[in-house]
């Protein structure tokens, strides 16, 4: 594998840790407010992002290439609201969109296949993770401030696995 490619997958790893931790940070925001449903939400969607990384990582040592890791930005952050969460939720997923489409253009340009085709897997992974978290903050701006729909959705996102 090429140098470059190496290095952005690596940087990838990296994406995928930095969007669990900020996920983890998310489930500490709710489990604050006693709302355990959207907690187990977020830390569902923090486990996924550690297995996108060590999917990562198992194909690059696979291919022979050493992994390497980075510091990680800090997710600690105060959210005003459960609609702020939301909205960072769909933030954190568009990006990690763009950096993947970023990985397949620059696996193109290497003409790695291989690593192309692994690619694709989370190309579909990010359609999906992108319509949870609209789908997410849709719910959240149809509650606004109705305590009871709010307890109604907690309950529901306490079932995720």
């Amino acid at each position: 594998m090429k140098t470059e490619l190496v290095e952005a997958l690596n940087k990838q790893i990296n994406q995928e840790l930095r969007n669990a931790y900020l996920y983890f940070a998310m489930q500490a925001y709710f489990d604050s407010k006693s709302l355990g449903g959207f907690a187990n939400y977020f830390k569902v969607q923090a486990k996924e992002e550690l297995e996108h990384a060590t999917k990562i990582y198992n194909f690059l040592i696979s291919r022979g290439e050493r992994v390497r890791f980075f510091n990680i930005e800090s997710a600690e952050k105060e959210w005003g609201s459960i609609l702020e969460v939301a909205k960072g939720f769909l933030e954190a997923e568009r990006d990690n969109t763009e950096k993947i489409w970023e990985l397949i253009d620059l696996a193109k340009k290497e003409g790695d296949k291989a690593t192309e085709t692994f690619l694709q897997w989370f190309v579909n992974e990010q359609i999906e993770e992108e319509k949870n978290a609209m789908e997410l903050l849709a719910k959240v701006e149809m509650i606004k401030d109705n305590p009871a729909a709010l307890l109604a959705l907690d309950r529901i996102l306490a079932e995720r696995k």
